[in-house]
């Protein structure tokens, strides 16, 4: 039996390790099969491999950095520190340590959450067009409103435009009543949501009485030019190729855009290309246009929706492989008999 200590814990994050009924500290110990107690700010482990000892204390070591940050550590967090320790990559941790992008309307600090996010935030940072592509819950559009709402606060643009296509999701919603606004108001609701968590509901309002905030659909964009603004493309996968370009030719003088899309969730007609898909192949070399592609260990939503992601990842490249398999079953059927 191997065992190790690690003293000096703050009974704050003592309590947020341990979390409700002990369910964060249970994960870990399934995780690395050791178990954990905890008595007067000193941490305990034990377990039959010395290896997996030294891996649980270090995630442990890792969540007490996070937690500085941090008002709570959730089960997304957690599971997250353990995979990356498990790859070895906990060095790279050290990018989430981060100071937050913005504080919300209720006071809570907004920052990346894993590594992947702090790379996309810096490259929203440092370049002037960003694609972020990548499965649902990975922060895509969240964090792309989060910097658009830093950056009017410190006037570094003077105002944002969100968009969308109007593009129903698999099912055809007719014609909605009410006046232009009430009918695309359901398709840019989570644009909504995002700023009134970050403005506050009044703040939001003000900002779009006065035209500081435009939150539009895609087809509104064309003949405009957009100067002095943080530009936000949402779902940008429902695109055509030629609003894809329409949109990324109205980008004016100190002006950023962050174009954001799920290219798995395609919600065209059968046999239409996606615009995003389209710019991700002639667009990928061109200096000041950054392609950042998230992945599945980004997601930050309920754990299931990782597995969910991933299950339907697996169930996508076993029928690639049939389909690769198909024509040569076939040429070797119709091989001519010597």
């Amino acid at each position: 039996m191997f065992e190790k200590s690690i003293p000096d814990l703050s009974i704050d994050f003592v309590l947020k390790l341990f979390g409700t009924l002990d369910g964060n500290i249970e994960n870990i110990e399934n995780a690395f099969s050791v178990s954990i107690a905890s008595r007067e700010g000193i941490i305990k482990i034990s377990g039959e491999s010395s290896n997996d000892v030294n891996m649980a204390a270090t995630c442990i070591e890792q969540l007490e950095r996070v937690s500085r940050t941090s008002e709570s550590i959730d089960e997304n967090t957690i599971n997250y520190v353990i995979t990356m320790v498990r790859e070895e990559k906990e060095n790279d941790l050290g990018a989430i340590y981060n100071d937050c992008i913005c504080l919300t309307n209720k006071g809570k600090p907004i920052k990346a959450k894993t590594v992947g996010q702090q790379k996309y935030v810096d490259a929203i940072n440092s370049n002037t067009i960003v694609f972020g592509v990548g499965p649902a819950g990975t922060g895509k559009t969240f964090l792309a409103v989060a910097m658009a709402v830093n950056a009017l606060k410190k006037k570094q643009v003077s105002k944002i435009v969100l968009t969308r296509p109007a593009v129903e999701a698999g099912e055809k919603l007719g014609f909605l009543p009410g006046d232009l606004q009430s009918k695309i108001d359901p398709y840019l609701r989570p644009l909504y949501d995002a700023l009134n968590e970050m403005l506050g509901n009044e703040s939001f309002h003000n900002c779009g009485e006065k035209g500081i905030i435009e939150i539009v659909p895609l087809a509104y964009m064309r003949g405009r030019t957009l100067d002095d603004a943080f530009i936000i493309l949402d779902e940008a996968q429902n695109t055509t190729p030629e609003q894809m370009k329409m949109f990324l030719t109205r980008l004016g003088n100190n002006s950023k855009a962050v174009v954001t899309g799920d290219i798995t969730q395609v919600d065209l007609p059968f046999l239409r290309k996606s615009g995003l898909v389209d710019a991700l192949e002639i667009l990928d070399d061109i200096k000041g246009i950054c392609i950042f592609k998230f992945t599945h260990k980004d997601v930050v939503r309920h754990p299931l929706v990782q597995k969910i992601i991933l299950a339907y990842e697996k169930r996508n490249r076993e029928q690639m492989q049939k389909k690769d398999e198909q024509p040569r079953r076939e040429s070797f059927r119709r091989r001519p008999k010597e």
